[in-house]
C-alpha cells in the first residue's frame, strides 16, 4: 500500500494529508450513493469479515500476546479479546446497519409560509468523520458500518494495543466496498501508532475532517477536548450510578445491581457506584454488598457499608471519580433522593445512572433533575448501548450537550439542510 510507504519514510504529516484528501473525495461518492448501494456495501462487508476470520484472528492473537507481556490488566484484555463468536457478532452487528432505515434525505420538518414558500427541513451527511478509539476491534466495524450507512466517509485511529486486528477488519471493509462499487477511501483506518497521527486529525487535516468522535479513557477525550479544532462529539468515561431508592424492592434491586455492575465490567455501561438510601439500608445494603462480594467483586465503600461486612475496604474520595472498568465497585449510603441527586451531579460523567425504585413520583424526579445522556428506571445500566436502542451499533455514547447525546447511531452522524420550494417568489 502506498500508505504504508508513507509511514515507513516517517512521513506522518503528508501521509494523513493523503488521507484526509482521499476521504473527502470518497465523502462526496458516498453522500450520493443510494442507500441500495450502501446496503450492498454494508453485506459485502459482512462476507469479507468472515471470510478474513482466521486473518484477523490470528492479528488479535498477536496484539493479545503483546498486551499480556505489558501486564494489562483482565479487563483490558476482556475489551480487546475475540473469538469466533465475537467476531460473528462484530459481522451482524455490520449486517444489522445495513437493515436500518436510511438516514440520509429524511424529511425532518416541513412548513409553509404566507406567501406560498414550502420549506422542508432534510437530512444530510456530515461529511468526513475521524473516530479516535482505544483497544475494542468491534470499534472499527461498528464506526465504519455506521459512517457509511450516515452517507459519510471514516478516517479511523484506533489505539496501539489493537493495531493489528483493527488493520485486517478495516482491509475487509475496504474490500466490501470496493465490491459494491464504492471507493474503499470511504472507511480508512491509519496505518501507523504514531501518536504523531492524532495530532494531525484533530487539526482538522486542512479542513477534510468535519467532526472528531473520541472513544477511550479520560486523558484521550480531554486531549481532543483541548486540542481539536473541529467539533467533538465527546465520549466521557462511565461514572455511572445506580441508586437504590427506599422504595425498591429488594430482589430487583440485587438483579439490577448485579447486572449494572458484573455482566461485563469492561463496558462504558458497567455501573461504578452504588448508592444505598438511608431509609432501606439496614434490610437493603448487607444483602446487596455480600451479592457482589460473593460474586467476586470488590466493594470499596463508606463507614456505614464498612459495617455491614468485613471484606470492604474504605473507599476514598478518589474512588467516588473512578471509571474502574474492572470487578470493583464504590457503595455510599445517601440520606434521601436530594443527596442521591447531589453525588450523581458533583461525581458523574453525565453517562448513565439508574434508579430502583416503586415510587413512580421519585423516579420521575429522578428523571428530571439527574442531567444524564441516559437515565433509567428499574433496569440496569447495561443497556447503554445502542443496540439495545434499537439503533444497530453505535459509534459511542455522547456525554456532551450539542448536537448528539447518548447512544451515537446513523441519525446522530447527520446534519440537515433547508429545501425550499417556490413558485416565482421574490423578496419586498
Amino acid at each position: 500500500m502506498e500508505a504504508l510507504k508513507l509511514v515507513d519514510s516517517g512521513n506522518i504529516t503528508e501521509l494523513m494529508a493523503r488521507m484526509g484528501r482521499d476521504a473527502r473525495q470518497a465523502a462526496r461518492r458516498i453522500a450520493l450513493a443510494s442507500p441500495e448501494q450502501k446496503n450492498a456495501a454494508l453485506r459485502a462487508m459482512a462476507t469479507s469479515i468472515r471470510a478474513r476470520a482466521s486473518d484477523i484472528l490470528a492479528a488479535n492473537a498477536e496484539d493479545l500476546a503483546e498486551a499480556k507481556a505489558k501486564g494489562q490488566t483482565a479487563a483490558f484484555i476482556d475489551r480487546l479479546v475475540l473469538n469466533p463468536q465475537r467476531l460473528e457478532a462484530i459481522a451482524e452487528a455490520v449486517e444489522s446497519v445495513a437493515d436500518l432505515p436510511d438516514p440520509v434525505g429524511r424529511v425532518l420538518a416541513q412548513f409553509d409560509r404566507p406567501n406560498g414558500l414550502k420549506i422542508e427541513r432534510v437530512a444530510t451527511p456530515l461529511g468526513v468523520i475521524g473516530v479516535i478509539f482505544e483497544s475494542r476491534p468491534n470499534v472499527t466495524a461498528d464506526a465504519g458500518a455506521l459512517c457509511l450507512k450516515a452517507g459519510n466517509a471514516a478516517i479511523l485511529r484506533t489505539g496501539s494495543d489493537s493495531f493489528r486486528t483493527s488493520v485486517v477488519i478495516a482491509e475487509a471493509m475496504g474490500e466490501g466496498l470496493e465490491k459494491a462499487g464504492l471507493p474503499a477511501d470511504a472507511i480508512r483506518l491509519v496505518p501507523t501508532r504514531d501518536r504523531a497521527a492524532v495530532g494531525a486529525m484533530l487539526s482538522g487535516l486542512n479542513g477534510n475532517i468535519d467532526v472528531i468522535v473520541p472513544r477511550g479513557g479520560k486523558s484521550l477525550v480531554a486531549r481532543v477536548q483541548d486540542e481539536a479544532r473541529v467539533p467533538v462529539f465527546a465520549h466521557l468515561e462511565g461514572l455511572n450510578h445506580v441508586y437504590v431508592h427506599e422504595k425498591a424492592d429488594l430482589e430487583m434491586a440485587k438483579k439490577i445491581v448485579l447486572n449494572a455492575k458484573m455482566r461485563r465490567t469492561g463496558v462504558c455501561g458497567s455501573a461504578e457506584t452504588l448508592l444505598v438510601d438511608s431509609t432501606c439500608a439496614e434490610t437493603h445494603l448487607k444483602p446487596l454488598v455480600a451479592m457482589l462480594l460473593d460474586a467476586d467483586c470488590a466493594v470499596r465503600g463508606d463507614t456505614a457499608t464498612q459495617a455491614v461486612d468485613p471484606r470492604v475496604t474504605p473507599a476514598t474520595e478518589e474512588d467516588w471519580r473512578t471509571e474502574y472498568l474492572d470487578a470493583i465497585i464504590s457503595v455510599r449510603v445517601v440520606d434521601g433522593l436530594d443527596e442521591a441527586i447531589a453525588h450523581i451531579e458533583t461525581h458523574g460523567s453525565h453517562h448513565t445512572d439508574s434508579i430502583v425504585t416503586d415510587d413512580a413520583a421519585a423516579a420521575e424526579r429522578f428523571f428530571r433533575e439527574v442531567d444524564s445522556a441516559i437515565v433509567l428506571h428499574n433496569a440496569s445500566t447495561q443497556f447503554a448501548d445502542g443496540g439495545e436502542f434499537g439503533f444497530g451499533a453505535e459509534i459511542g455514547i455522547a456525554t456532551g450537550r450539542m448536537h448528539a447525546r447518548g447512544p451515537v447511531g446513523v441519525e446522530q452522524l447527520t446534519s440537515f439542510k433547508y429545501r425550499i420550494h417556490g413558485s416565482g417568489q421574490t423578496r419586498p
